[in-house]
C-alpha cells in the first residue's frame, strides 16, 4: 500500500452564521476553517433594511 505524503492534516471547513446584533436574524452562512477570533462583520440586514453589526455563531 502506498503511503501518503506529508503528515498535515488537513483542517475541515464548518458551517458558521452571522446572526444580526439587532433583530437576532441568521442572514448570512459561511464556511471556514475552524479557530481564530469570532467574526464580526458590518452587514445588510433585511428586515431593518439597513446595515448592522453581524456576529459570528455556531448552530
Amino acid at each position: 500500500m502506498a503511503k501518503k505524503k506529508g503528515g498535515r492534516g488537513k483542517k475541515k471547513l464548518e458551517t458558521l452564521f452571522l446572526v444580526c446584533e439587532e433583530t437576532g436574524d441568521y442572514n448570512y452562512t459561511i464556511r471556514r476553517k475552524p479557530g481564530g477570533e469570532k467574526l464580526k462583520l458590518k452587514k445588510y440586514c433585511p428586515r431593518l433594511r439597513k446595515h448592522t453589526i453581524h456576529n459570528e455563531k455556531k448552530k
